[in-house]
């Protein structure tokens, strides 16, 4: 194989990526699609992305997309194509539903035109990870699911109205799109077991975490809290990221009503996001901020005291919450409020970043965080062994490999030949 070749190793490969959240989504699975798509773009590929119109997390469609139907743009050599879908401004299963539906009906309606390689798709949604499964049939080529949430737990287990009619759903249409896959694709290996009791073969299900996608801080960190006005010595609790009913936030409020003198921060955006305003309303240790932009995001983060990650007490094996590389970067230590048996669970203690205290538990919470402040060297020890443990796992050159390695098992033959 020639350097060039090694360069471009998926060189004359046509490839399809299925992610219902895209660029210039900043939060989510968007970025780790954006990510993936523009790296096998550069190692060769000629990619398409087939995605609807960016929402997440605010669930309000972007401004500059409002009123179009369709699109194709050029993204960093990626060809994204979007394809116009409801966007529920509350979650309840009906409205949910509405939304996968029309995500499925008008991707299988307008498909990109040409036959691909392989399809990958992002799950979720549920929408996605069938579409990737009918269009790799329909081409009769490899499909690669892989699996960010499992949305039949997530019906059972987040709380959403109507969730336990949705999850029977769900799991039907999970059940069809990973049955059918080449290979299966899990970010956490505590999803393992739900997806093997769908019917998929152990032997084909893959470890492909997710990397750190974001930068390291690099503002003074005083400067930083300057400018957001949180005084040097008043402790700063933040938490990042949607604000959906699985994450549980009111735990967070309730900590804010415990200890005036702790400001509680709650940056980004999502359809709980005002009714956790009314339920903190004259709190004025209470913050909401916007989500960060890439440039400043991690040294807010790095800014806090504590970072905080929350669940719903029934939050079990169906999400690893994305926002714990963006945490791990920073340099701050975690406090993990759920599930002791939960897939994050497990990642907080491998990386040895933070602590781990019951759900739904304001106090054990506040206890947790009292304790990381009045302590500041174990704060910082704690702190510091998220990057350590980003650089050894995490980081977005070992995940792309890890990619590029179950890419290039689908589209070898088994003696390990190219298959065309």
């Amino acid at each position: 194989m020639s350097h060039a070749d090694h360069d471009k190793p998926f060189a004359y490969r046509r490839l399809l990526v299925v992610s219902t959240n895209y660029a210039p989504e900043l939060t989510g699975i968007g970025p780790y699609a954006a990510q993936l798509a523009e790296h096998w773009a550069a190692s060769g590929a000629e990619t398409h992305v087939l995605t609807g119109m960016p929402h997440y997390p605010s669930w309000r469609m972007d401004a500059e997309y409002r009123g179009v139907w369709r699109t194709a743009e050029k993204r960093a050599g990626v060809l994204v194509h979007r394809r116009r879908h409801y966007v529920p401004p509350r979650q309840t299963a009906l409205r949910r539903g509405a939304f996968e539906a029309t995500v499925l009906a008008h991707g299988l309606l307008a498909p990109p035109g040409s036959r691909p390689d392989a399809v990958v798709s992002q799950m979720p949604s549920l929408a996605g990870g069938v579409i990737g499964a009918r269009l790799a049939r329909r081409h009769r080529v490899p499909y690669i699911p892989v699996v960010q949430d499992l949305m039949g737990a997530a019906a059972a287990q987040s709380g959403i109205r109507g969730g336990d009619r949705a999850a029977a759903v769900a799991a039907r249409a999970e059940r069809y799109a990973l049955r059918s896959a080449s290979l299966v694709g899990v970010i956490h290996e505590s999803f393992v077991p739900r997806v093997t009791a769908y019917g998929v073969d152990p032997g084909r299900v893959r470890l492909v975490p997710n990397w750190s996608h974001v930068q390291r801080p690099s503002a003074d960190r005083a400067a930083t809290r300057a400018r957001l006005g949180w005084h040097a010595d008043t402790p700063v609790v933040l938490h990042s990221g949607n604000m959906g009913l699985k994450q549980g936030l009111d735990v967070l409020v309730d900590v804010a009503r415990l200890a005036p003198d702790v400001r509680v921060v709650l940056m980004g955006d999502g359809n709980q996001r005002e009714e956790l305003r009314t339920r903190a309303a004259g709190l004025p240790n209470l913050d909401f901020l916007p989500p960060a932009g890439a440039d400043e995001f991690t040294d807010v983060l790095a800014a806090a005291d504590v970072l905080a990650v929350t669940q719903r007490a029934s939050v079990l094996d169906m999400s690893v919450p994305s926002k714990l590389t963006s945490y791990f970067v920073s340099g701050r230590p975690v406090v993990a409020s759920v599930a002791d048996e939960g897939g994050t669970a497990q990642e907080v203690r491998r990386s040895g970043a933070g602590i781990l205290v019951a759900p739904e538990d304001p106090g054990a919470l506040l206890a947790a965080v009292r304790k990381l402040v009045e302590g500041p060297a174990e704060a910082d020890a704690l702190g510091a062994r998220g990057p350590e443990y980003v650089a050894r796992h995490l980081s977005r050159e070992a995940g792309l490999a890890r990619f590029d390695a179950l890419l290039t098992e689908v589209l070898e033959d088994p003696q390990g030949r190219p298959r065309r």
